[in-house]
């Protein structure tokens, strides 16, 4: 249990994406082939991986605010629609057929990887801002980036974030960093950041409403959360030191890997 949460956190941690996309799949294939996770039912898995997922954006977050680029006031912005968001999205998790969680579950992964083979340097380069009084300005290491951010997108994305992050238990980083980049021209390297700002307060209210609904089982949990710590750590630090493009391809075929699995797989 803690391998899986280190990984998930590590990989999700590196590029931005929270790891909920990883560990979700990973913790289905342990509940239907290895005996012993027969309490991974759908709604403890997404509580659990979401839990996870708060020690695993703050490991991460605090490497980011180190160097400085995290636009809180942006990612302020994304949370509005987070709240309502994810309290139709654990409501739908509960009602929703969980016979076909993970024929869900894979055809939402072949989505995000369809979202993954976008360019989004190439994009957040070519994108410019117009010249309107509510361009945002933000500098990083004595760069600054210029970039408008609309408040009703924000509200519309980050309603997206809560509502599938309660739903599936990802961190919703896959639909914030190529919202941020394409819908707002953001620059990769402080979309990636303030993405896992995002996450822990998405993550953090989603997994409180499963908490108070009793699905969160703290026995297993804790094993998760070690891993989340250990792996949301590494994969920050590694961040800094290897290139985006080459471990994006590598998520991008794990994830198709793992949506295959989950919607031909038993």
């Amino acid at each position: 249990m803690i391998l899986a949460s280190l990984i998930a956190a590590f990989l999700g941690s590196l590029v931005g994406l929270g790891g909920g996309m990883i560990l979700v799949p990973i913790l289905i294939f342990l509940h239907n082939n290895i005996t012993g996770f027969e309490w991974a039912t759908t709604q403890s898995i997404v509580a659990i991986t979401l839990v996870a997922m708060i020690f695993t954006a703050l490991s991460s977050l605090r490497a980011y605010l180190k160097i400085k680029t995290v636009d809180i006031k942006t990612g302020i912005i994304l949370l509005t629609g987070t709240i309502p968001g994810s309290i139709l999205g654990t409501w739908l998790n509960g009602v929703l057929d969980t016979s076909n969680f993970s024929l869900y579950f894979g055809i939402f992964l072949v989505l995000m990887f369809l979202l993954l083979l976008i360019d989004r340097e190439k994009l957040g380069q070519i994108r410019k801002p117009k010249k309107t009084d509510k361009i945002r300005e933000f500098e990083v290491r004595g760069e600054t980036y210029t970039y408008h951010v609309s408040i009703l997108v924000g509200f519309f994305v980050s309603f997206m974030i809560g509502t599938l992050s309660a739903l599936f238990g990802i961190g919703g980083g896959i639909i914030a960093v190529p919202a941020m980049v394409i819908l707002f021209g953001m620059p990769v390297h402080i979309a990636i950041a303030t993405s896992m700002f995002m996450i822990f307060f998405a993550s953090l209210f989603s997994a409180t409403t499963h908490a108070l609904s009793g699905n969160v089982i703290w026995g297993y949990a804790l094993f998760f959360i070690i891993g989340a710590i250990l792996g949301g750590t590494l994969g920050s630090r590694v961040n800094q030191l290897l290139k985006g493009k080459a471990l994006e391809w590598i998520l991008r075929i794990l994830i198709l890997v793992m949506a295959g699995q989950l919607i031909f797989g038993n």
